[in-house]
């Protein structure tokens, strides 16, 4: 017995026609036989993948990356680049070009995982323009202080000349009254604690304006106003500015206690009165 090569099935030797698949022997060429088949697995492409767009990760990889961050330090560099005109000059715009330079730096090294170049130049660009100008912002206000702090010490140099000399007026009343036979003290220091001629009228004035010199102020004996003998009926002070830096106007006094002043000479008895 054979066996059909169509169907497999067992038949005699001298059949023609296949009693199972009914195929004519005779007539029909007898296929080779089949050979094994190749799993399809086996030779099929893998199915195509789209690759993922910018951005985008593959849902099942273990290495999903997030969208980058705001450096810290490029954010803190704009904000103390902005603090620096309102809150801390100069040292603002300082922490603003160091932590400017320190954030593109940080950045630059994330490799895309952090963001914020815009905000550490902003930051940087407003602290170099306040150091580049904060030289003229200085001289600036010295140029409006300066003036105003030399016009107020000339002031206070000017009330305290006035106020020597209403202390002089004093002290010269007690002296003549207490050392009648000398009338007006002629020198300062016989007005001081080191007063001699009269131990009695000694003492009126304190040692800085005793020596003559006092805030900025000269006072001196006016020569027209004293006789020179005793005993003396009259007096003048001189109170004059040591330099055009310390006062303005010159002063005078006498025994008729009135204050006058004149500017830029020196003030006597004709001077126009202190108003």
């Amino acid at each position: 017995m054979k066996r059909c090569p169509y169907c497999t099935q067992a038949i005699q030797d001298d059949t023609r026609i296949c009693p199972h698949c009914r195929v004519d022997l005779a007539t029909v060429r007898v296929p080779p036989p089949p050979q094994e088949a190749v799993p399809p697995a086996a030779y099929q492409q893998p199915a195509y993948r789209q690759p993922p767009l910018a951005g985008d990760a593959y849902p099942s990889s273990p290495y999903v990356s997030s969208p980058p961050q705001n450096s810290g330090k490029a954010a803190g560099s704009l904000a103390a680049g902005i603090a620096a005109y309102f809150v801390a000059p100069f040292i603002g715009a300082i922490i603003a070009v160091v932590l400017g330079h320190m954030g593109l730096n940080e950045i630059k090294k994330s490799a895309g995982r952090l963001k914020g170049e815009g905000m550490a130049i902003a930051g940087m660009i407003l602290g170099y323009i306040q150091i580049a100008t904060f030289p003229i912002f200085i001289l600036i206000i010295a140029a409006i202080a300066i003036p105003n702090i030399i016009k107020s010490k000339m002031a206070a140099n000017e009330a305290s000349a006035i106020g020597s000399l209403r202390t002089l007026t004093t002290a010269e009343i007690e002296y003549a009254g207490a050392c009648p036979k000398i009338g007006y003290a002629y020198a300062l220091a016989e007005l001081g604690p080191d007063g001699t001629a009269c131990h009695e009228g000694s003492n009126a004035i304190d040692t800085a304006l005793a020596k003559g010199v006092k805030n900025g102020y000269r006072f001196t004996p006016h020569i027209s106003s004293f006789t020179g003998n005793p005993p003396e009926s009259g007096f003048g002070w001189n109170a004059d500015p040591l330099s055009p830096g310390t006062g303005i106007r010159h002063f005078f006094v006498d025994q008729t206690g009135v204050i006058r002043a004149n500017s830029p000479g020196q003030a006597d008895e004709t001077s126009p009165p202190l108003k």
